[in-house]
């Protein structure tokens, strides 16, 4: 199942027109959601294909919610908090700018939620002309305190695209990673694969292993991805190495003036670059030098 809602995400997440009418297509009708209990406050409304993940912090004072989806899964999302909860949604923190993470923000504004993200995941919204902007914007570090509970939000710098932000429950021990880190799919120990770096987002697979390290200095368990099943920090872990051990290939193949097919040769054979990832060679290789 995994690899089947990856393949259709890789397909998706490079480019600039093409990656927002692919979003625009994909969000045209509801997802199938089921709801995921991580802990007593704490849940994941998950569906096995894009739109990403929802956590979900529930609170006697409301909600906190990671991500909101697209726009048509709005009513899934409560759908599935009435479950749980009859509190409000106050707080929805966008982990980035697409719209399978931002969706549904317009609703949730109308709802009186504060809608939260960083300061350049915001100015990407504004840039694409996307409708329900964050009303508070955050540079490094902050905190929620609702209901008793403390939320850390943590910006280390450019993966995904340049406003990945993720979202602590330090009680829980538990990181909802947004699309920093994306779980399943073939050949997870290579990732982030570079169909996965929206660079006209400002994403850089260069830059990506530094901030999920530091990301990894946070003390959880359990990581909620930005699509796929949740998983462990080891996972995450090994993600990054993955990304390391990429790079310095990379690195080592371009200062030893190695053609293009030679280095097509490498990444196909050591880290089993598909067809989805030769199309984006010439960019890794741009970046890389």
């Amino acid at each position: 199942m995994r690899k089947s809602w990856m393949i259709r995400l890789t397909a998706l997440l490079f480019g600039g027109g093409a990656l927002w009418m692919a979003y625009s297509q994909l969000g045209s009708a509801p997802a199938k959601l089921s709801l995921i209990k991580l802990k007593d406050d704490l849940y994941v409304i998950h569906n096995d294909v894009a739109p990403g993940n929802t956590t979900a912090l529930i609170t006697n004072e409301g909600v906190l919610l990671v991500d909101d989806k697209f726009d048509v899964d709005h009513e899934g999302i409560l759908e599935q908090l009435k479950k749980v909860t009859d509190k409000p949604i106050k707080y929805v923190v966008n982990t980035h700018h697409h719209s399978d993470h931002t969706g549904g923000n317009a609703k949730m504004l109308a709802m009186n939620a504060v809608i939260i993200a960083s300061e350049q995941a915001r100015e990407n919204m504004v840039d694409h002309n996307q409708p329900g902007l964050p009303n508070v914007a955050v540079e490094h570090h902050a905190h929620i305190y609702l209901g008793g509970k403390n939320v850390e939000l943590y910006y280390f710098g450019r993966a995904h695209t340049n406003g990945d932000i993720v979202v602590y429950f330090p009680a829980d021990r538990i990181l909802a990673s947004g699309d920093m880190f994306t779980y399943g799919g073939p050949n997870e120990t290579a990732l982030p694969r570079p169909e996965l770096i929206d660079y006209a987002g400002g994403g850089s697979g260069k830059e990506w292993p530094k901030t999920l390290e530091g990301a990894l200095q946070l003390d959880f368990d359990t990581v909620v991805p930005g699509h796929g099943d949740v998983t462990t920090k080891q996972e995450m872990a090994k993600f990054r190495e993955g990304a390391l051990a990429l790079r310095a290939r990379m690195h080592e193949m371009i200062a030893q003036k190695k053609t293009r097919d030679e280095i097509a040769q490498m990444v196909e054979t050591e880290f089993h670059w598909g067809q989805m990832q030769m199309s984006h060679l010439d960019g890794a290789i741009a970046e890389m030098r």
